[in-house]
């Protein structure tokens, strides 16, 4: 749980494997990068040189006007042009460079939380003029052929109030088809549910205890959320199930308007696609 018992949550990359991908394609020596989201971002290398790598969704990269792979990366160099702009597919791209990042380490992360404020710069999303630092050396990139990710339905385990929930009801929530909605960010998904499964539902308040990343919550007017990186420290409506780890950032890539299916496994299937590393 880290440092969530405080009311913190464990914020990091909304895409873990991409987030990794990057480092290793720029040789990254530190853990720190740059999440961008499909808002996009420009910079220019004011000084020194350095390897980059990318990864993540579906982006253009453009480096003094010149498109190359997504992902990839290359060496720039002081007055070179970085551009990256969103694409047909994903939410979240990844900037990652051959030295570290020059950022705090506040509770043993660089990550920013701006919902607590803390880390990075001032704890807050970068904007036009900031300046980052890095220090050296390099790191040493590799050669990276990103693993296929599993698509289809996406896989979860029952939650601790699955029980709580009818047979018929959860019987539905496996056959029906939701749609990602608009009221999406780092902290929760919010599902549209075509298909009324929820719309009977009863179970309005819980007793507040401790929740994780993935888990799916009800909400009183029977709206599904999928919980994110950023969630609130505890939650008191019911989670019917949790999204397992090796797909949590598949789900996190999916953009308003998409549809999504869900399919139960047990527990020791979740960790077997964890461990494998091929989800």
């Amino acid at each position: 749980m880290g440092v969530l018992t405080h009311g913190i949550s464990a914020s990091g990359a909304m895409d873990r494997s991409a987030h990794a991908i990057a480092g290793r394609l720029a040789g990254a020596a530190g853990e720190a990068g740059i999440e961008l989201t499909r808002a996009g971002m420009d910079f220019t290398v004011e000084r020194g040189g350095m390897r980059l790598g990318w990864a993540g969704g579906a982006f253009t990269v453009r480096v003094n006007g010149t498109v190359l792979d997504w992902p990839g990366g290359t060496v720039v160099k002081a007055g070179d042009v970085v551009s990256v702009t969103p694409g047909p597919s994903g939410n979240y791209g990844y900037v990652r460079f051959g030295p570290e990042l020059d950022v705090p380490q506040v509770m043993g992360s660089q990550s920013t939380s701006t919902r607590a404020r803390l880390g990075g710069l001032s704890g807050r999303a970068l904007t036009t003029g900031d300046v980052l630092e890095f220090s050296y050396p390099e790191g040493t990139p590799e050669a990276v052929v990103p693993a296929g990710r599993a698509d289809g339905p996406v896989r979860f385990i029952w939650g601790i109030h699955a029980e709580l929930f009818a047979p018929r009801v959860r019987q539905a929530f496996v056959a029906a088809r939701f749609r990602v909605t608009p009221m999406m960010d780092r902290m929760g998904v919010r599902l549209a549910d075509e298909d009324k499964v929820f719309a009977g539902s009863s179970i309005l308040s819980l007793v507040s205890d401790p929740i994780l990343p993935g888990d799916i919550q009800i909400l009183g007017d029977g709206t599904p959320i999928v919980l994110m990186r950023d969630h609130q420290p505890t939650g008191g409506y019911p989670r019917i199930a949790t999204v397992i780890s090796a797909d949590f950032d598949r789900f996190a890539q999916l953009r308003s308007g998409d549809p999504v299916a869900f399919v139960p496994v047990s527990v020791d299937h979740a960790h077997q696609v964890l461990r494998s590393g091929h989800p």
